[in-house]
């Protein structure tokens, strides 16, 4: 059943994705240039998107466990620190260079393009740098 329910969110996610035209690189690129001509009609999809997820959290704060019944594990950190940020600043940097993001990207690659394909290649390989990173990492600071 969970996978179910996967399947369905992500499908749901995927039709929002296509619908708002978060798929599309020059709509984003456009909200994103602010100083030409923005197009701001992709505020409307964030804005919708944040509520229904502070609603869905809240809910969720509440209940305690999944609407399967399972234990919820809510992310418990609140601080900002300079991982977060150089995270964040390079989510935006890609974001604005390429027009993609990865929810959108991995959409995009239904359409066959090279542009998404690329994009998501690149979005593996740092992930995989980032795992390698904090393998090492964890090795350099366990005990010996």
């Amino acid at each position: 059943m969970q996978l179910v329910i996967a399947f369905g969110a992500g499908l749901v996610f995927g039709l929002g994705l296509l619908v708002s035209g978060l798929t599309n690189p020059a709509k984003v690129l456009a909200f994103l240039d602010l100083g030409g001509a923005w197009d701001p009609s992709l505020l409307c999809t964030m804005g919708g998107a944040i509520a229904v997820a502070a609603l869905a959290f809240r809910s969720a704060r509440r209940r305690g466990r999944t609407l399967l019944g399972a234990a919820l594990r809510l992310p418990s950190a609140t601080d900002i620190d300079r991982r977060l940020v150089l995270g964040s600043v390079a989510f935006g940097i890609g974001w604005g260079l390429a027009g993609f993001c990865p929810g959108p990207a991995i959409a995009s690659l239904a359409a066959g393009s090279s542009k998404p394909l690329l994009f998501v290649l690149a979005m593996v390989a740092g992930m995989g740098l980032f795992e390698l990173a904090e393998w090492l990492r964890s090795r350099r600071c366990a005990p010996a």
